[in-house]
């Protein structure tokens, strides 16, 4: 069965400016919030449980969608002081109830072909990151890649065509276990930039619908992108 992690504790500070009084993965798109957009994407790709990690204004998401929603069982993990990405996935994958877990972030929509994704999980048991191609990738950086796998990253700036990170990973339950429970640290950065020197990532690039809605201008870009799959 997949079970994914969605990361939804961020503060939003870019988008705060025209969403003040949500946390960022409420913000209204098309008369929804974005998070039950994304999780209703979730379970229409045979998703079953998923974990919700939160901190800013936790609540008002977890009192929302409650235990269960589309079918789905819902798990809260809360993080009592900024644990940065790995930190947030380390504690969320401390509740796994499979021996690996789909990682998304609760402000980029991304549709992608989730079983396929599995089954490479299943093939090879690496970790993955899925990519997207951009015809500008100056924004989000870039991902080297070769024969398969990712063998490094570069930094937000560089224009121009090519791969990114599209904000979603596989990875084991216990990957992250020789980081201590509630210790804040990158999953990027501290994580996967080491990673790559030192075992095999494997790569998967979709063609899918990616919007990340993290900057006013592509919030607003999303009421149209995302109008159809509400």
């Amino acid at each position: 069965m997949m079970e994914a992690i969605v990361l939804a504790g961020g503060f939003g500070s870019r988008l705060r400016e025209v969403v003040p009084d949500l946390p960022k993965p409420m913000a209204p798109i098309a008369g929804e919030p974005f998070l039950e957009i994304l999780l209703r994407s979730l379970a229409r790709s045979g998703f079953r449980n998923v974990i919700v990690s939160l901190g800013f204004m936790a609540d008002k998401i977890s009192s929302y969608f409650g235990t269960s929603f589309a079918g789905m069982q819902l798990k809260y993990v809360i993080e009592d002081n900024p644990l940065g990405t790995g930190g947030a996935v380390r504690l969320a994958l401390s509740q796994c109830q499979e021996d690996h877990a789909f990682i998304f972030n609760g402000d980029t929509y991304l549709s992608f072909e989730a079983s396929i994704v599995e089954d490479l999980w299943q093939r090879h048991q690496h970790p993955i990151i899925l990519a997207r191609a951009l015809e500008d990738t100056s924004r989000y950086g870039r991902l080297l890649v070769s024969d398969g796998f990712v063998q490094g990253f570069c930094e937000k700036g560089l224009p121009g065509p090519g791969l990114i990170n599209a904000g979603c990973y596989v990875l084991s339950a216990h990957q992250l276990d020789a980081w201590p429970l509630n210790s804040p640290f990158s999953l990027e950065k501290d994580f996967f930039v080491h990673a790559v020197k030192l075992q095999p990532v494997d790569v998967f690039e979709t063609s899918g619908l990616f919007i990340d809605i993290g900057v006013p201008d592509d919030y607003q870009s999303a009421q149209e992108l995302l109008a159809g799959v509400v």
